[in-house]
């Protein structure tokens, strides 16, 4: 049975693993400590997540390498006992070792990276966990004996999920070629790179709409990653969102929000002002104009 659909859901409601979920979400991976960047002051990192909470955030994107386990101990301490229509979502296939990112694909790896999570998290299931796929740029590369075929990991996350462990399968940066295969196993959201800008995953997208299946972007307004620009600094964009008396970050989300009925935002960040600005986004209507503008200075 799923849960009621909450009384608030920026950028609306649409299906996440069988459960329904505020279209604008949040991706924790800000909250934690990485190279160059210190982590969130605890305290206010907690309140964040709470006031996301009550703007009716209902889809939190996580992982057990964020920090390590940094992001898992602040959902829980801020949230637990965690809201019936919380919906909480974790990847596997990295792993922070020495304070490096480094690959674990292998199917046991993958096993002791959702064990890890529920620990964290403190939870008997995750509602969906998203197989990182290391084939291809940005970040981590997989090399050696981290060269596994999509087939063994899968039949390793399936186990779990009929375990119980885990609620549903994603996938995140895989090419459409690796999504057509890995249908069979149910297969309810992918993430990869796409924003106004980068559109190199279209034909990944396009099988995601043949399916139905949630589309959830990262770096849905561009990255520091060389060649993925930032969405907020084109004069359009910028244009448009002066015009509507939006913030320009609102305007890209907007955007991606028009695109395809079942994308999912999940826009991280550490500051209160920017969380208004990404959840603004869902009250953001662009007119046919600016859509067909917008689409056209990306495509």
């Amino acid at each position: 049975m799923t849960n009621p659909p909450p009384l608030r859901a920026p950028g609306g409601i649409a299906a996440l693993g069988g459960r329904p979920v505020a279209r604008i979400g949040f991706g924790a991976m800000q909250l934690a400590e990485r190279p160059g960047r210190a982590a969130t002051d605890r305290a206010a990192a907690v309140a964040l997540l709470r006031r996301a909470v009550d703007l009716g955030v209902n889809h939190i994107d996580t992982a057990q390498f964020y920090g390590p386990g940094t992001c898992n101990e602040l959902i829980r301490a801020a949230l637990a006992p965690y809201p019936e229509e919380l919906t909480l979502v974790t990847k596997v296939g990295a792993t922070l070792r020495d304070s490096a990112i480094v690959a674990a694909q292998r199917p046991g790896e993958l096993r002791a990276q959702v064990e890890a999570n529920l620990a964290t998290l403190g939870v008997e299931q995750v509602a969906v966990v998203n197989l990182r796929r290391l084939d291809a740029s940005p970040g981590l590369r997989a090399e050696g004996d981290q060269l596994v075929d999509l087939d063994s990991q899968l039949a390793e996350l399936i186990s779990l999920r009929d375990a119980g462990k885990i609620g549903a399968i994603g996938l995140s940066q895989v090419d459409a070629d690796r999504l057509r295969r890995a249908l069979p196993a149910g297969i309810v959201c992918v993430q990869n790179a796409y924003s106004l800008l980068d559109r190199a995953a279209a034909p990944v997208l396009e099988v995601c709409r043949a399916h139905d299946i949630a589309w959830v972007p990262y770096f849905p307004l561009g990255s520091a990653f060389p060649g993925y620009p930032k969405v907020t600094d084109h004069p359009v964009v910028r244009e448009i969102a002066a015009r509507l008396d939006a913030a320009p970050v609102a305007v890209g989300l907007a955007w991606l929000l028009a695109d395809y009925p079942h994308t999912l935002l999940i826009p991280g960040t550490s500051d209160p002002d920017h969380l208004a600005e990404n959840m603004g986004a869902g009250a953001v209507r662009l007119a046919a104009d600016d859509l067909a503008v917008l689409t056209g200075i990306g495509a």
